[in-house]
């Protein structure tokens, strides 16, 4: 494993077209999980030129009107293009009302352990869960960075700092380590969608980021650009207007930004869209749970947790734990004291997390929070499983 290398990771803001959809999926569970938390739901959306498809299979009791969460969200987002925007884009539906399914029919709060015992995940998916303690999040540093600077990209367009930006943007940002640690950064790219080409000229674009979201973002960071940091503001010059009338979207389509920006392993397996029962989504952050307490606990300084599940089963048929060298025990050791400590069947998941209840007691939604920024990492929202509560549990080997 090398010690010395460059690593880079990106991030989207809630404006391009791969988000907006992972937002409209989960808009649309939320607005089911509200109206009846034992709800089942998938949802899936593309979106391009003045088109959304929504794909949509359920088994719940709620009467869910699909172009209107889509067209509220689309407002929200702030697309008032003439070729994209809330109120005149075609929305298209394909949605399938699926029977009652007994054995999804539960209610975890209810039930015993013997009766979560009898609750088997109904897919299959490796799930992936990782930390380190390169920054307060216990996040790689870069992909934090990235999210940081697209979040006050958006942040920028909506206080009117930088009125002339449309919705959509992306940013990169690229830290050189040395010994596995942060050392320097490398490089930043920062692609902003405008309005017209004209305004504002390109050097006076660049001014203005650099100031409002660049400087603003790494005022607070420890690690901050030197003059040797490549920084990069369009460097294809402007792009007009973006999101979906420039290039399409589809839900689940950045599941590395979701994560860990490619840092650590992710299942590829979508996130947005699925209501709790679905193991690829929930799966995904009991292991960040996992790991996260596993490197608060001082155990590793990086951590990796590996769930797989197989159809039929309730508990992972396998866990596994990679502290890349970092470990003060060893990785089966860590191992054996998540398995102890962790329980990682699918209702207790659900129970544990409050999954199916946390979009009522969330104002605006939960799941919809979650779809831009990352679903792993946030300090904006208390999400349980971004816990450190079983630290000491694990301290006392």
């Amino acid at each position: 494993m090398k010690e010395d290398f460059i690593f880079t990771s990106e991030s989207v803001t809630e404006g391009h077209p791969d988000k907006l959809c992972d937002l409209i999926s989960d808009a649309i569970v939320d607005h089911f999980l509200q109206q009846n938390p034992l709800s089942m739901i998938i949802a899936e959306c593309a979106v391009s030129t003045s088109i959304v498809f929504i794909a949509a299979r359920f088994v719940s009791n709620v009467i869910a009107d699909f172009p209107h969460i889509a067209r509220q969200v689309i407002n929200q987002v702030g697309y008032e293009q003439h070729s994209f925007n809330g109120k005149t884009c075609g929305i298209v539906t394909s949605l399938k009302e699926m029977p009652d399914g007994e054995q999804r029919c539960f209610d975890e709060r209810t039930l015993s352990d013997e009766e979560i015992e009898r609750i088997p995940v109904k897919n299959q998916v490796t799930a992936f869960g990782f930390a380190c303690n390169q920054t307060p999040a216990f996040m790689p540093l870069p992909i934090w960075l990235a999210h940081r600077l697209a979040r006050k990209l958006t942040s920028a367009r909506l206080q009117k700092i930088l009125p002339y930006l449309e919705p959509d943007g992306k940013t990169q940002v690229g830290i050189e380590y040395r010994n596995r640690r942060p050392f320097r950064i490398h490089s930043i790219t920062v692609i902003a969608s405008q309005k017209r080409s004209e305004e504002p000229a390109l050097r006076k674009l660049e001014s203005d980021i650099r100031e409002a979201v660049i400087e603003s973002v790494f005022r607070d960071e420890p690690i901050k650009p030197d003059d040797r940091t490549r920084i990069f503001v369009n460097p294809d010059g402007p792009f007009l207007m973006g999101g979906p009338s420039v290039h399409s979207g589809l839900t689940g389509r950045k599941t590395a930004i979701d994560t860990y920006g490619e840092y650590a392993r992710h299942s590829g397996a979508a996130l947005s869209g699925k209501d709790p029962t679905r193991i690829d989504r929930v799966g995904a952050y009991a292991a960040r749970y996992a790991a996260k307490n596993v490197v608060a606990a001082g155990l590793a300084d990086e951590c990796e947790v590996q769930l797989s599940y197989s159809i039929g089963l309730s508990r992972p048929v396998s866990i596994q734990v990679e502290t890349f060298g970092t470990g003060k025990i060893s990785d089966d050791e860590i191992a054996r004291l998540i398995e102890r400590h962790f329980d990682f069947r699918l209702a207790s998941i659900i129970k544990q997390f409050n999954l199916r209840y946390l979009p009522s007691l969330v104002r605006g939604g939960f799941y919809k929070k979650l779809a831009a920024y990352g679903h792993v990492g946030r300090m904006d929202i208390g999400l349980p499983w971004e816990l450190i509560d079983k630290a000491n549990l694990l301290k006392c080997i």
